[in-house]
């Protein structure tokens, strides 16, 4: 029998975000400046490059930011990196439950530059997140290149049936800025 030698796997986000993030007050109390703070995230992930153009948060109901995300596929080499993920993935072991709900004790929202795309529609029905609220639509993603994949026609209703409410469009034209810049950058599209 051979034994592999298998690679671990350490996730942690780059320490720019820290310094990005203390420039932000522990509560961030309206809709609309979390959403600014996560386009903010997302644009300077796209300066600091080569990256996607997205960028997520968890909050909890007053606005305290419990984890971000921002896109580490291709600094990663690995797929399954996107904001959205990796936001879960830290609010998760920040919080020590796989379930964001905390069996139905916590109300958290998840803010994505984006709406999500179909592996991050998979991962929003599992995470136990009560509000999802995006910033520029999937067709914005889409018209500089990105496949978001094959996520339900009636994805909003889907996710209302699970009880998480979802907003759309929230700072859209600025959202959908970063996407240009990025293509502007000359950044790989995945």
């Amino acid at each position: 029998m051979m034994i592999m030698n298998l690679p671990e796997l350490h996730i942690g986000l780059p320490g720019w975000v820290h310094t990005f993030l203390s420039g932000y007050p522990d509560r961030i109390p309206d809709m609309e400046a979390r959403m600014k703070m996560v386009i903010a995230l997302s644009l300077e992930n796209v300066r600091r490059g080569p990256v996607g153009p997205f960028g997520a948060a968890v909050f909890d109901e007053e606005g305290h930011l419990v984890a971000p995300g921002i896109n580490m596929v291709i600094s990663e080499n690995n797929s399954s990196l996107h904001a959205e993920i990796v936001a879960f993935m830290l609010a998760q072991k920040k919080l020590g439950d796989y379930d964001l709900s905390g069996g139905g004790q916590r109300r958290l929202a998840l803010y994505a530059s984006t709406e999500p795309c179909a592996m991050c529609f998979g991962a929003i029905c599992w995470s136990g997140i009560k509000t999802l609220v995006c910033g520029a639509k999937s067709e914005d993603a889409e018209s500089i290149g990105f496949d978001e994949g094959p996520r339900p026609v009636n994805w909003v209703s889907e996710l209302n049936d699970r009880g998480i409410e979802v907003v759309l469009e929230v700072c859209r034209e600025e959202a959908a800025d970063v996407h240009r810049r990025y293509l502007e950058a000359g950044g790989v599209i995945y």
